[in-house]
């Protein structure tokens, strides 16, 4: 069994600032990690391979400071490691991303058929969520997003069973294989690496991948095929209310409500008789 787990570095998202003139981002000086929804795919790849001996490849495009990432993944245990960069995949929107990727999974089902591709569910420099099931389209593969718990694997029939979080409570699924799998944050617990994974990740010989290797279109990564636009980026003004102190008669549940819908209606003069209008006409 092959897998395949899509990772992105990101900057931390609890030190980036905006620019107060320009605003953009500001990525100086702030440090970069392995987005951390992928994390938990990675792990559950990871939990895979030590149950039914998959082979675990580690898969990012982006500069070539992302090979910090790939070597950090190496090091919590997966097999291999593949970085897609090239000047020509810059500026790519979450379209062309997951062009680019499909490309080099499936570049790498040449060598070894991909049955399973985890993605995280999103990420946190981008929030689209768009990315994995792009990959799954482009594939063919079936989607199962937003999953909490994988109940079964059956390699002989290539069948999986997850459980997946909606609305309405959780749906068990099942279907075949080959398919792309998102995990949603806090379903497991990541795992430390091992002194012997620590060393081989820093000796790792990382795969470097170009557009051309992988045999991508250039119409259809980077800025070329990106028809989305980013008008603007804001920082959202901060609001000038204060907060108020509402001093109750007494302690008690029934006098703090009182003094709470007192100070409501002192703050809204016309709410009463708007209540009052609409009780009348039975709303």
């Amino acid at each position: 069994m092959h897998i395949v787990v899509c990772i992105k570095q990101v900057p931390d998202s609890a030190q980036i600032r905006i620019h107060p003139v320009t605003n953009t981002i500001m990525r100086q000086g702030v440090p970069a990690i392995i987005n951390p929804f992928d994390l938990f795919s990675l792990e559950e790849a990871l939990r895979l391979k030590d149950k039914v001996g998959a082979r675990v490849t580690v898969l990012t495009m982006g500069p070539p400071m992302a090979e910090t990432s790939l070597r950090k993944a190496l090091s919590l245990g997966a097999d291999d490691a593949v970085l897609l960069t090239d000047r020509k995949f810059a500026g790519s929107d979450t379209l062309a991303t997951s062009y680019a990727l499909t490309s080099a999974i499936q570049k790498l089902a040449e060598e070894e058929p991909v049955d399973i591709v985890f993605c995280g569910k999103q990420t946190v420099d981008g929030d689209t969520a768009q990315v994995g099931p792009g990959i799954a389209t482009r594939l063919g593969f079936e989607q199962l997003t937003y999953i909490t718990k994988i109940e079964d694997l059956n390699i002989a029939s290539k069948e999986i069973v997850v459980q997946r979080r909606s609305e309405g409570g959780v749906q068990v699924l099942k279907t075949k294989l080959p398919c792309m799998i998102t995990m949603l944050e806090g379903t497991n617990t990541i795992r430390f690496g091992k002194m012997d994974d620590l060393f081989r990740a820093a000796r790792y010989d990382l795969k470097t991948w170009s557009r051309d290797y992988t045999g991508a279109e250039e119409g259809r990564v980077g800025l070329k095929g990106s028809p989305t636009v980013v008008s603007k980026v804001f920082v959202p003004k901060p609001r000038a209310e204060k907060a108020k102190m509402i001093e109750a008669a007494s302690d008690t549940p029934d006098a703090m409500a009182a003094a709470a819908i007192d100070a409501i209606f002192a703050a809204q003069p016309k709410l009463a008789d708007d209540l009052l209008a609409r009780a009348a006409a039975g709303l």
